[in-house]
């Protein structure tokens, strides 16, 4: 029966072999790898620190997905401290200027992302613009999609999304598995939907809503915390009939 490190360099052949990269003998001159059972360490809904350059198996990022884990290289210098842990429910997020908001927009929606990417910066987010660039027409579910997949893939913290409704681009996100878009149209909605829902997906409907509401429904969306304990029991039931129609087809 091999051992658990005899498995982890079988799972790093056949990973190395797929990606086309040379095999490595000797593990300590390898890439880092990370499992499914790297993985199921961090909670539910939290965040796990993986090696940067670390190689992720497949069965890995579809449990993060499963579980809600958002996989975050760490950079290794001495000035910087290690990846603090964040949307862990129950517990306050970390200080702003280490997490990641990507932000996108139709041309209904291009003048507020504008005005909530400075705003953004002004609170110590770093920010991924997925566009668009300027009011020319354009469809709104490419912006939600690439909003919504970053997150999906735990490259970013949150994403916010604006169109001219906000409605469009929620469905459209929500398409995306591991996503819990809402939309919010004050401050009130803003905190039950991350209180109660863990939404990672924020959207606003520019035609609804004026820049300084805006600002206080992202601030409170971004710095309320999920309340875990009845919540994540419903929040599992949302994310269940997700898995059920994925087993389905």
């Amino acid at each position: 029966m091999p051992d658990e490190n005899q498995i982890r360099q079988m799972v790093r052949r056949v990973v190395y072999r797929t990606l086309g990269l040379p095999q490595v003998s000797q593990p300590a001159g390898a890439r880092p790898l990370v499992t499914e059972a790297d993985v199921h360490t961090a909670l539910v809904g939290g965040q796990l620190s993986i090696p940067q350059g670390a190689l992720v198996t497949p069965l890995a990022r579809q449990v993060a997905l499963e579980r809600r884990v958002s996989m975050v290289e760490t950079v290794k210098t001495e000035a910087t401290p290690a990846a603090a842990q964040v949307g862990v429910p129950g517990t306050n997020p970390a200080p702003a200027g280490r997490q990641t908001v990507a932000i996108g927009a139709d041309h209904g929606g291009y003048e507020l992302k504008e005005i909530l990417k400075s705003y953004l910066g002004e609170l110590g987010y770093q920010v991924v613009d997925c566009g668009t660039d300027s009011a020319s027409s354009v469809d709104y579910p490419d912006f939600a999609f690439a909003v919504a997949q970053l997150v999906a893939q735990g490259r970013v913290w949150r994403g916010i999304v604006v169109d001219g409704a906000g409605i469009g681009s929620c469905m459209a996100a929500n398409k995306v598995p591991g996503v819990r878009a809402g939309l919010c149209y004050d401050q009130a909605t803003a905190l039950n939907s991350r209180e109660h829902n863990d939404a990672n997906v924020l959207t606003l409907g520019a035609g609804m809503i004026g820049p300084n509401l805006a600002k206080q429904i992202v601030k409170t969306w971004l710095e309320t915390p999920f309340g875990g304990e009845r919540h994540a029991r419903r929040v599992n039931k949302i994310m269940e009939i997700e898995k059920r129609f994925k087993r389905e087809t």
